[in-house]
């Protein structure tokens, strides 16, 4: 299915066409078309032309409009202030055009792929072996997610890498304790589950810190396992994936509820790119990108200072002889970009470490490794906060497991769902499945809602709200569709063009036709939180074409019910995959 030009670009492309054939001196013109609460469009080109040419604006505005074809897509054009021109779309523009989107079988509803598309390596969703997720995990899974299939929508090829932290002088305790221990890993009960794999690396880590901390000789034993671990060696490689593969049980179950897919072969961590730390510095130190300071080998910025007024180095290698994590970032650039063929890097990363960043990709730059034609962009979000603006913790001051804050999501809005049951006939199955997708939903919109670099508040009561700009408003609104074209018996949705179209249908029928020019800004600022503001917009307006417009109503003409439920049903479609593509479902009765 050939993709369909939206309203705005259609007439974006005859204005400026009108303006080439009626300013022949005035070259490519711009008209600066923009939506317009006085007409459906207005155009504010002609000013910045006026000057140039040094003309009366409204009679150029006059010009352009006489050049412009007649009948189609333009009702009305009409000049107002200096050349300003508000546009007025015709009815059956505007129905013939969603009717083009509707027969798109492919389920794009119209959307083009974009031009330029290239391979953007995508770097977020990163837990740490042998360590429970918490809330702070919560915005890298939920954004990363939604921007990953906001991407490859729009055409680009994605790979995905989740740089778990699988790396470190804790697994030579770890190591050393199941050595010591040689049963520790065993799950109780022979459970296999991600709970149990959880339970069960909490309390070795928790026994192995002990006899850390209170044995010497232990402490020892450790330190030399972490020499072991860094040279190779093979017992402790195998016991270093035993806590490995353990930890990815427990990820994949705390994923699982979050409703998202996480493939083994994209889970890529610190210990992914050993192999290239050593080069990595070599490289740097040879091109002088990096030099040595007091034994360590450092990278130095004009602008990176500390408090002190000296310049904070990047340390790609310790005095000691360790890496720092410098090095394995550095390398992952390597590796992305020289085998993986990015023009893209994206991290989906907490903005505490923009800093870090900022000196890596200006390392990488001046390596060669980034250019004019591969970019690095750190997609920095925000603290998820508790109620009190504070961040987010238990009431004994602990940080939130995710599990337990799903859990809860998902069982406060099963009770919401539960409530309004009995109306829709939903069974105790359907209830426990619309109550997940419900309960997942609100935390996700709730952090896809607020742009990526602001802190949000976690508020349960207000995320499963039925009303506001929630989830479950904009659930509940595909549902209602659903629920409606089950009612419709012999009517079934249909494009009338011929139709004149009330304010609301209007309204509801421009708002659709934004879908594709929404994703393609999304895409490419990495700004979910517009596709969910779009979103809700969409579920608003329908809300005042109901109140309007019954759909259904015995005093309408059959073409009339025909015409609104093919634009009820364009609009369930949209909002299906809107919600999709931010990693939310929506179920057909709610």
């Amino acid at each position: 299915m050939a993709s369909v030009p939206s309203l705005a670009s259609t007439l974006q492309q005859q204005l400026a066409d009108a303006l080439t054939a009626a300013l022949p001196d005035a070259g490519a013109a711009d008209p600066l078309l923009r939506r317009s609460d006085r007409a459906d469009f207005q155009a504010n080109g002609i000013l910045a032309l006026a000057k140039k040419l040094k003309g009366n604006p409204r009679e150029l505005a006059a010009q352009v409009t006489a050049a412009l074809p007649a009948g189609g897509l333009i009702k009305d054009i009409e000049v107002s202030g200096p050349g300003f021109l508000n546009v007025t779309l015709t009815d059956r523009a505007i129905v013939e055009t969603l009717a083009a989107r509707a027969a798109d079988d492919e389920g794009r509803l119209g959307v083009p792929l974009k031009d330029d598309a290239g391979t953007t390596v995508i770097d977020y969703a990163q837990p740490n072996v042998a360590k429970e997720m918490h809330v702070g995990h919560l915005r890298s899974a939920v954004i990363g997610d939604a921007v990953v299939k906001i991407l490859e929508f729009t055409g680009e090829n994605v790979v995905r890498r989740h740089h778990i932290g699988d790396w470190g002088t804790q697994f030579g305790m770890l190591i050393q304790y199941l050595i010591e221990h040689p049963g520790a890993l065993k799950h109780e009960g022979g459970a296999s589950d991600g709970e149990a794999a959880m339970s069960t690396l909490n309390r070795v880590y928790k026994e192995s810190r002990v006899l850390f901390d209170s044995d010497e000789e232990f402490k020892a034993r450790s330190r030399d396992r972490v020499v072991a671990l860094q040279a190779g060696d093979a017992e402790t490689l195998e016991l270093w994936h035993r806590f490995v593969d353990e930890s990815k049980i427990y990820f994949h179950s705390v994923f699982d509820k979050l409703d998202m897919e996480i493939d083994d072969p994209d889970i890529v961590g610190e210990s992914g790119y050993n192999d290239m730390l050593e080069e990595t510095c070599r490289i740097l130190e040879e091109t002088g990108v990096a030099v040595r300071s007091e034994g360590a080998l450092c990278v130095f910025f004009d602008d990176v200072k500390g408090p002190d007024g000296n310049k904070v180095p990047l340390i790609v290698k310790k005095t000691n002889g360790g890496y720092g994590y410098a090095a394995t970032d550095l390398s992952a650039v390597r590796n992305r970009v020289q085998d993986l063929k990015a023009d893209t890097l994206l991290y989906v990363v907490d903005a505490r470490q923009s800093l870090h960043f900022r000196m890596v990709f200006e390392t990488a730059r001046r390596a060669g490794w980034l250019s004019d034609d591969v970019k690095a962009v750190q997609l920095a979000f925000g603290t998820v906060l508790g109620k009190d603006g504070k961040p987010f913790k238990t009431r004994e001051g602990e940080t939130v497991r995710l599990e337990d804050l799903l859990d809860e999501a998902v069982a406060r809005a099963t009770a919401v769902v539960r409530d309004k049951a009995d109306k829709v006939g939903l069974s105790e199955e359907e209830i426990v499945e619309n109550g997940r997708y419900v309960g997942i939903g609100a935390v996700k919109y709730a952090d896809l809602s607020t742009s990526a670099v602001r802190d949000y508040k976690f508020d349960l009561d207000q995320m499963v709200a039925l009303h506001g700009d929630t989830s479950v408003y904009l659930q509940y609104a595909y549902a209602r569709i659903q629920s409606i074209l089950r009612k419709a018996g012999d009517a079934v949705p249909a494009a009338h063009p011929e139709l004149e179209l009330a304010p609301a249908e209007r309204a509801l029928g421009l708002h659709l036709d934004q879908f594709g020019e929404v994703l393609a800004e999304v895409g490419a600022g990495y700004e979910p939180h517009k596709l969910a503001a779009y979103l809700y917009q969409l579920a608003s307006h329908l809300t005042t074409f109901y109140d309007q417009c019954q759909v259904l109503s015995p005093d309408n003409a059959p073409e009339v019910v025909e015409n609104r439920l093919f634009l009820v049903e364009l609009t369930a479609r949209t909002l299906h995959r809107g919600m999709a593509l931010l990693g939310i479902r929506t179920p057909e009765r709610l």
